[in-house]
């Protein structure tokens, strides 16, 4: 029989069949990189041409990390004993032993890979049958007349904590009350939702372009969330700041944030843009992320089976909801995976014993 699986165990190490930022693109050079993403272990290089490559972090032949070998192109050598895996998850070669039974064989799994918007993002199927989704980003990480800094944080705090996080406006006017860009708005608000092509947007009734004043949800091959916050133009050009944002499950109790920040600008605006970024801005939005950070590690134990939540909370929880139903189609579609899989091996050991 088939083994159960426990929902909130699946929902804790991320949804599957999306598309995730892993990694920011300057972080793979020439040597493997060795990462875990939604509790699992993945190698990531790139190749003579500088295409990005992720295979299992596991050489098929004892176990040893292939990220603590050699970059040799389209394939990884393990340092243990050089066993080589293709990007494909196929051994091409294994150098210590002649006909080695083992070279030849597909026994590592594979990742596909798309490198975006100074990102390297990371398909988690599955099914290995199965096509990836398209991934189509936002206008702000999409279209030329946009400008943008990634900016990442590692925290130690499961994931859905850091959607909660964002999925929740009304923070901004409390935790974020002395920071440069949300001192103002008001400190009591009625809360809505609006469905979207994609998602849904959680906003504050009577308050737009003031504070942090509205949250959108988004799905389109990978689950993002948008806003916008105003600024003043001692800041620079381009009008609103905008934040598209990614919480990337490590494993269960940590979680990898991307943050683009993004500002519609084009010309000598945006070198001006860039430029203040840098050198003055970057460090303040630095300085709100680690608020963000700080009461997200520090929440109470087991923070989110004790909660009393109320009306400015109907975003996290409507999307909690989202998240809950696709994990339980998702869980549906792995037994059933199990189960041809199961029935397969029962055939062929009938075959063999036949």
């Amino acid at each position: 029989m088939t083994a159960e699986i426990n929902l909130e165990q699946y929902l804790d190490l991320g949804l599957r069949d999306q598309w995730y930022p892993v990694l920011a693109s300057w972080e793979v050079g020439s040597n493997p990189v060795g990462i875990t993403r939604l509790g699992e272990n993945i190698v990531v290089w790139r190749d003579e041409q500088g295409a990005v490559h992720a295979l299992e972090d596991r050489c098929p032949h004892r176990g040893a990390r292939l990220s603590l070998g050699w970059n040799l192109g389209n394939r990884v050598a393990c340092w243990y004993h050089g066993v080589e895996v293709r990007h494909d998850g196929v051994v091409e070669d294994v150098p210590a032993v002649h006909d080695c039974p083992l070279k030849g064989s597909d026994c590592v799994k594979s990742y596909q890979v798309k490198e975006m918007n100074d990102a390297i993002f990371i398909w988690f199927g599955l099914d290995a049958n199965e096509a990836p989704a398209e991934l189509n980003l936002p206008d702000q990480l999409s279209s030329d007349e946009w400008s943008s800094f990634l900016c990442m944080a590692d925290w130690k705090v499961n994931h859905q904590y850091a959607i909660d996080n964002v999925m929740d406006p009304m923070h901004g006017t409390y935790l974020h009350c002395t920071s440069h860009s949300m001192a103002e708005g008001e400190r009591t608000a009625e809360m809505k939702h609006r469905a979207t092509q994609d998602g849904f947007v959680f906003e504050k009734e009577g308050q737009t372009g003031v504070n942090f004043d509205w949250v959108e949800y988004g799905q389109t091959g990978a689950a993002w969330l948008r806003l916008s916050i105003p600024y003043r133009k001692s800041f620079g050009p381009g009008g609103e700041f905008w934040i598209v944002g990614f919480a990337t499950p490590i494993d269960a109790d940590n979680t990898r944030v991307f943050f683009w920040r993004c500002r519609k600008v084009s010309g000598w605006q945006r070198n001006v843009w860039r430029f203040l970024y840098r050198n003055h801005l970057e460090q303040l939005h630095w300085d709100v992320l680690e608020q963000d950070r700080i009461i997200l590690e520090n929440m109470a134990p087991n923070a989110r089976q004790h909660e009393f939540l109320y009306q400015h909370d109907v975003g996290l929880s409507r999307l909690r909801r989202l998240m809950k139903k696709e994990a339980e189609k998702q869980i549906k579609k792995i037994l059933a995976l199990r189960e041809v899989k199961d029935e397969n091996r029962i055939e062929m050991k009938e075959a063999s014993n036949g």
